[in-house]
């Protein structure tokens, strides 16, 4: 059963490799490329491994200390694939071993079937799938299945009640944070359920105490760096566990010893300050409130902010029908069987996705499938208790579940994170560039960018607070000494400062002596500041996929730091056209352009253009250009980049950004900057300074 279960879940997650196999623009080094931005800092930690890549990059990831880059290593070591091909198909191989635990669960009850059944839906429902799907290589392939294996052996050692569970689930739960090590406050709230369960059910029994130390010496936090920590934490485990069962240590002194290790572990786990400082990261929003007031992050990702209830029942169980269905089904659970109650602290984080965000939902999955399938093997059972009526009538009712998510997964059909001609841009950076040279682009960016073009950045998918002050600035500001000089002092201070916050750094923020940054960036734009000396060269990357983002990126340099408040309304709407009557265009976003009156309509509003532009690349690769010019107070500009079918309506300031200006017009000062790679999907410029 684990092994049809686990080749049905492969099989769906292959779908997705069909439906993309035949369009080279989504292949790189003749291999489908990954589809999530995040893959690309652990596949750049393999690139370091194996070959010896990013010496100069701060951000590479330790191997031993990421379960994810330690067997990227060893596949592409041990097999004849390439790290690509690894990459690609890692996560459907280690997120399907899901089905093994689910199906062990349900033996400890004798109905395996329920698990075999439980296992399709666990293996592919919505949320599951979307980040355990081929090619998104991240360490969401180990969040929720390293938990149900540690579920597993919980529940094993509160059944059959022997230390031998207990020391199981304690390797499982050391071993954790090697393979998720942001899911830390997960395992650290398992434990904690896990010992008020067993004081509760079983607390005048000697075992109880034995597992209870076997648990806390594994959640206690070793002080010794990767693999060491790890590694003897399970030396220590499995000597504990020899020495606990055959001496005869009296009760009460080991309900001491756990007591101890329980109050070692609140404390040196940081356990309550860990999970607060997850739940609050993820619930703020806004500026900072203390010294200079920079952006928050979290509200502009799409994953950490507030989901419906449809979608938070979508995502974990395919349907709202699907997920009430299961809520049911685990309140039947836990009163038929109580060792469920451990089940508690993965269905609270997946209940927490409504407040923090998508990315939650996947841990609640495995649980409510298991739920909805018992709910469904408890009315089989009821009907008839001949199995051939039980196995059709769950064949039914786990199809009815499996149907929404498999037409999910159809549906699905993400691209991959760059097409061919963005990476071949990237590999042109990289052949012109040096090991130690920076690319200041937007964060979503940077990882591929490590990968792509071994250049180094500044800000990135696990690095991107106070520093995105720093890019949006270069972005969206009109002058080019601003951008030049800002951008040297940047990667120079973030490197003579050993990779510290530049922002936190050059504007000396929460500190006695803090400058004013507005005096800081006025001196830039002028050239009075003294720069650091050029120890490296530095790239503008500026792809034409940052234009969809635009007013996101500029909200965080859009702000007087002194305050928090913006410095002015941007507008920037890129759109196509729907129709054109009698020199009147429509959009899709709704805005009306008159071509013969020069002005836009936005709702109820109407808005004086002053410029309409028209871009085309020639067949040489050349960009063409014409300007019109309607109103010479105009508060708009019309951008139409025709080889594009692309329009885009702005304010004239945001015009005179250095990304509009840069990569829509190739405009820019040549004292300052040289274009080196030029293609319509990206514009890469070379600091001169």
């Amino acid at each position: 059963m684990m092994f049809f279960a686990y080749i049905f879940s492969f099989t769906m997650r292959m779908i997705w490799v069909w439906q993309l196999q035949d369009n080279p623009n989504f292949y790189w080094n003749d291999q489908l490329m990954i589809n999530t931005n995040d893959g690309y800092t652990w596949a750049a930690g393999a690139q370091n491994i194996l070959y010896g890549m990013h010496e100069y990059n701060s951000g590479i990831r330790d191997m031993w200390a990421n379960g994810i880059i330690f067997f990227t290593v060893l596949f592409t070591k041990v097999t004849p694939f390439s790290l690509e091909t690894i990459i690609l198909y890692m996560p459907a191989m280690i997120s399907s071993l899901v089905v093994i635990p689910i199906i062990l669960i349900s033996r400890l009850y004798g109905e395996a079937i329920w698990g075999f059944f439980a296992a399709l839906l666990g293996a592919i429902a919505w949320s599951y799938y979307n980040r355990t799907m081929i090619g998104y290589y991240d360490t969401d392939m180990f969040s929720a299945m390293a938990p149900m294996f540690i579920l597993y052996f919980l529940m094993k050692s509160t059944m059959d009640f022997t230390p031998r569970s207990a020391l199981y689930a304690a390797i499982a739960i050391a071993l954790y944070p090697f393979l998720y090590d942001a899911g830390k406050s997960i395992v650290y709230a398992m434990g904690i359920i896990y010992a008020l369960y067993m004081m509760f059910y079983h607390r005048h029994d000697r075992t109880t105490y034995i597992s209870m130390v076997l648990v806390f010496v594994a959640l206690v936090p070793f002080p010794l760096v990767a693999p060491f920590n790890y590694l003897i934490k399970i030396v220590v485990l499995i000597g504990l566990y020899f020495v606990l069962k055959r001496s005869s240590v009296e009760q009460k002194k080991l309900m001491f010893i756990s007591a101890i290790l329980f109050l070692l572990f609140m404390y040196f786990g940081n356990v309550f300050g860990l999970i607060l400082g997850k739940v609050m990261s993820y619930v703020s929003t806004g500026t900072a409130k203390e010294g200079l007031h920079f952006y928050g992050v979290h509200q502009t990702i799409r994953e950490a902010g507030k989901i419906p209830f449809e979608t938070f029942a979508n995502r974990i169980s395919g349907s709202q029908i699907g997920v009430i269905v299961s809520f049911i089904g685990y309140i039947v659970l836990v009163v038929r069987h109580k060792a469920f109650i451990l089940a508690l602290p993965l269905i609270g984080i997946g209940a927490f996705a409504l407040w923090g965000g998508l990315r939650f939902t996947v841990y609640a999955v495995p649980i409510a499938a298991m739920s909805a399938i018992y709910l469904f093997h408890i009315i089989t059972t009821t009907i008839s208790d001949k199995k051939s009526i039980y196995v059709v009538g769950m064949t039914l009712l786990t199809g009815s579940m499996l149907y929404p998510n498999i037409t999910h997964i159809i549906e699905y059909k993400v691209p991959t994170v760059f097409n061919k001609a963005e990476v071949e841009d990237l590999v042109k950076l990289d052949a012109i560039s040096k090991p130690k040279d920076y690319t200041l682009t937007w964060w979503d960016y940077g990882y591929p960018i490590w990968f792509y073009s071994s250049t180094n950045t500044i800000i990135d998918g696990g690095k991107h607070q106070n520093d995105n002050f720093i890019i949006s600035k270069i972005m969206q500001t009109s002058s080019s000494d601003l951008a030049a000089n800002l951008s040297r002092l940047a990667v120079e201070t973030y490197v003579e400062s050993n990779y510290a916050n530049i922002a936190n750094t050059i504007f000396k923020n929460r500190q006695e002596d803090q400058l004013d940054p507005n005096l800081l960036l006025s001196e830039l734009a002028s050239g009075t500041y003294t720069l650091p000396k050029k120890t490296r060269d530095i790239y503008l990357y500026l792809p034409y996929r940052m234009m969809r983002i635009f007013p996101t990126v500029a909200v965080f340099g859009n702000l007087d730091l002194t305050t928090g408040q913006e410095e002015r309304k941007v507008a920037f709407y890129p759109t196509q056209a729907v129709s054109n009557k009698e020199g009147t265009i429509a959009f899709n976003n709704g805005i009306m352009f008159d071509t013969k009156k020069g002005v836009v309509r936005l709702g109820n509003k109407e808005v004086a253009v002053k410029y309409f532009v028209v871009t085309q690349h020639t067949k040489e690769g050349k960009l063409q250009k014409q300007s019109q010019v309607y109103h010479a107070d105009g508060e708009y500009v019309v951008v139409y980049m025709q080889s594009y079918g692309q329009f885009v309506i702005m304010d004239k300031e945001t015009f005179n950004s250095m990304y509009v200006q840069m990569f829509m017009l190739e405009t820019y000062d040549k004292d300052l900057f040289e274009l080196v790679v030029s293609s319509p999907y990206s514009k890469i410029y070379k600091l001169k300074i």
